[in-house]
């Protein structure tokens, strides 16, 4: 019963966003199975509100590339489209580790996205990657996306395997062991 009651408000707030242009800009309104809408103006910005009522915005910064939103865990480091971005304790060096299923799992970050004005770009850098890509870095550690998250500002990705963190705007680890450059926690387990 509960999930005909949210794929009837889903109907209607599409409903309505559709009846609703008045020609002040485009917005798109979506939701997920667990009930999760996002809502995506004209100017790239997006909210996520769950079923709990709790929202979180991915702003105008993040149409330019690497940018921040803020999160239950604080202010972190998202992509152009307001997906978080991870590095992998496991990285040494500046190298990514992460290859074939892992990088299914925990795309890299292309190294030519553009950071956005509200970020220090000097804490920002590239690694190359063994297909000859470039992957971005932030303070050395390279980033990544999560597959699973659904939605611009989920976090599920957040401790999976105890390896994977969240960024804040300063490139430091959010709620992990601090940043390493190259001691990894757990040998080569991937955790994805």
């Amino acid at each position: 019963m509960k999930m005909r009651t949210w794929a009837l408000l889903v109907a209607v707030l599409l409903v309505i966003a559709a009846c609703g242009d008045d020609g002040g800009g485009d917005t798109t309104v979506a939701a997920d199975d667990e009930g999760a809408t996002t809502t995506v103006a004209e100017d790239g910005a997006t909210t996520t509100a769950g079923d709990d009522g709790a929202t979180t915005t991915a702003g105008e910064t993040a149409a330019e590339g690497a940018g921040t939103a803020d999160t239950d865990l604080g202010t972190i480091l998202v992509d152009a489209e307001g997906f978080t971005l991870y590095v992998f304790t496991n990285d040494a060096g500046g190298e990514s580790s992460c290859y074939d299923d892992c990088a299914a799992t925990w795309p890299p970050v292309p190294g030519d996205t553009a950071i956005g004005s509200d970020l220090d770009a000097g804490i920002f850098g590239t690694t190359a990657r063994t297909d000859g890509t470039e992957q971005l870095t932030v303070n050395d550690q390279p980033l990544y996306r999560y597959a699973p998250d659904a939605s611009p500002g989920d976090t599920t990705g957040q401790a999976v395997g105890g390896v994977w963190f969240v960024v804040g705007a300063d490139g430091a680890m959010i709620g992990g062991p601090e940043a390493s450059n190259g001691s990894g926690t757990r040998g080569d387990d991937y955790d994805y």
